[in-house]
């Protein structure tokens, strides 16, 4: 579970290192671009949560079937 985790946290690491730097240098001025980088950014993070719980489950599981 531990890689699994540093894998995760540092796609959400560099996810949010690359919006910061794409907000930064963003030269447009109508906010179209932010806008597409923060929705970019809450679907990446969307997908994150819902991986990190498939391995939470899969975990339970595997936890469920040692212990019987």
């Amino acid at each position: 579970m531990k890689k699994e985790t540093k894998i995760i946290a540092g796609v959400l690491a560099g996810a949010a290192l690359g919006a910061a730097v794409a907000l930064i240098l963003s030269s447009d001025k109508s906010g179209d671009m932010k806008d597409k980088v923060a929705d970019w950014f809450c679907d990446l993070i969307d997908s994150s949560k819902d991986k990190l719980a498939d391995v939470t489950d899969r975990v339970k599981d595997t936890i469920a079937k040692a212990r019987v």
